[in-house]
């Protein structure tokens, strides 16, 4: 049990994500950062989709009600526990009465704080996953006291862990971007595809958990920049007719009208979340399904 003391930016109570409605309109949603999610999970034991706490562009402070056992993940945070500094992809013991601090120190946007035995808030259409443009969960805020369930296993034996996250995933301000080619390709010059897959893109400031906008040259159209609406999903990448692309991320719409150049692979997205928006150096490589299903096996 946490008590929430204090938070900036946008904090979340985020699950493996809310499927089955998107036919309805309703959002995947889920945890911008899937990977740094389920490690946080993996490093107390808990469920693969047990709920967690997303903290993206702030920062937070909890004390902690009893004890318990915490581990956080993501990239540019580090963690004050009491009197010690702990890197992140860590777990760590927390005495009842200590606080707890989540903060935001560089390179990247989101944290994951995972408890053993997972935190427990309202189930909606079959997700614990806050997407609050849809009014689905709420925002955590200072005030909150946060519950969570029993741990499969004793405290003592979870904490003092560490996941070996450069072995799996390099965290980088300059990524190269797997992608695989899109439906609407053929809507683009050949022009308008080399500057995609040539060029240097960084994130706008005016990214969020719906969407990333690049910035970088002009991408091209062969045939307008609007179609008729059809579904998407995290990771699609659509041009409009500003030419600067836009990659749907975990709030993304179930439909848009913009033409579709790429679909960034699911292994890679982890990557492109924790870009910095003005400071990244974006870059697009195209690649093929089965290599992309190998990718991902390797990470789940």
């Amino acid at each position: 049990m946490l008590e929430v003391l204090d938070v900036s930016g946008l904090v979340t109570f985020q699950d493996s994500g809310r499927r089955g409605w998107q036919s309805y309109g309703v959002p995947v949603s889920g945890p911008m950062d899937w990977f740094a999610y389920r490690a946080a999970n993996t490093l107390l034991k808990n469920s693969p989709d047990a709920v967690a706490i997303e903290i993206g562009l702030g920062e937070a402070v909890f004390q902690a009600k009893r004890d318990c056992v915490l581990a956080v993940t993501g990239a540019g945070f580090d963690v004050e526990n009491y009197v010690w500094t702990f890197p992140l992809w860590t777990s760590f013991y927390v005495r009842a009465g200590w606080r707890v601090h989540v903060k935001k120190t560089g390179r990247g946007n989101w944290a994951y704080l995972a408890i053993a035995g997972g935190f427990e808030t309202q189930s909606i259409l079959g997700s614990k996953s806050a997407y609050l443009r849809g009014g689905l969960g709420s925002a955590i805020r200072a005030g909150d006291v946060l519950i969570s369930r029993e741990p499969a296993v004793e405290l003592p034996k979870l904490a003092a862990r560490d996941f070996p996250v450069e072995k799996y995933v390099k965290y980088d301000q300059s990524p190269v971007i797997e992608v695989i080619t899109g439906p609407q390709a053929d809507r683009f010059t050949k022009e308008g595809l080399q500057t995609f897959y040539n060029g240097e893109f960084t994130l706008s400031k005016t990214f969020d958990r719906m969407g990333y906008r690049l910035e970088g040259n002009s991408i091209s159209h062969a045939d307008g920049a609007d179609l008729i609406s059809e579904g998407m999903t995290m990771g699609s990448v659509q041009v409009p007719a500003s030419g600067q692309p836009i990659v749907m991320m975990a709030d993304s719409p179930t439909t848009g009208g913009y033409p579709k150049i790429a679909n960034v692979i699911r292994a890679d997205l982890p990557l492109l979340a924790q870009c910095e928006a003005g400071v990244s150096k974006i870059r697009f490589q195209e690649t093929t399904v089965e290599k992309a299903q190998r990718k991902l096996a390797a990470l789940q």
